[in-house]
């Protein structure tokens, strides 16, 4: 059993982003698929798409690179099952000066920090991504 899936989901996107992997394995679950998406609508990622493996629903992703070089730089875990961090929607911060994002999970699903500031909610922050 795993303790926190969401830091699996990211060390493994890192991990193949180090490796120059074109495609990577998560399994799968809906706030997996809900992070996937925001990145997917931010630029990070190509897209996913749901596959079964073994008869086990996977989420295979695929990777983005930008002249040889991985687009994501930084992708680190916020909040934690030890230290969860919640943020209103006046203390939402920018990242790296607005180059990159925050992801929240909010009461109207996971979205970005720029979105759930256009729908006026804040939430917990899952992750951070440059």
């Amino acid at each position: 059993m795993m303790t926190d899936p969401i830091a699996d989901m990211l060390a493994r996107i890192k991990n193949a982003c180090q490796r120059y992997f074109g495609t990577v394995d998560i399994p799968a679950s809906k706030v997996k698929a809900g992070v996937l998406k925001v990145l997917e609508r931010e630029g990070y990622i190509n897209g996913f798409r749901e596959v079964s493996v073994d008869n086990r629903p996977v989420l295979r992703v695929d990777l983005r690179y930008y002249d040889g070089r991985p687009v994501i730089n930084v992708l680190d875990r916020v909040s934690k099952p030890s230290c969860r961090v919640y943020s209103k929607l006046k203390k939402i911060s920018s990242v790296f000066n607005g180059f990159g994002v925050y992801i929240l999970s909010t009461s109207k699903g996971v979205m970005s920090d720029a979105e759930a500031k256009e729908n006026n909610v804040g939430g917990e922050v899952l992750c951070k991504v440059f």
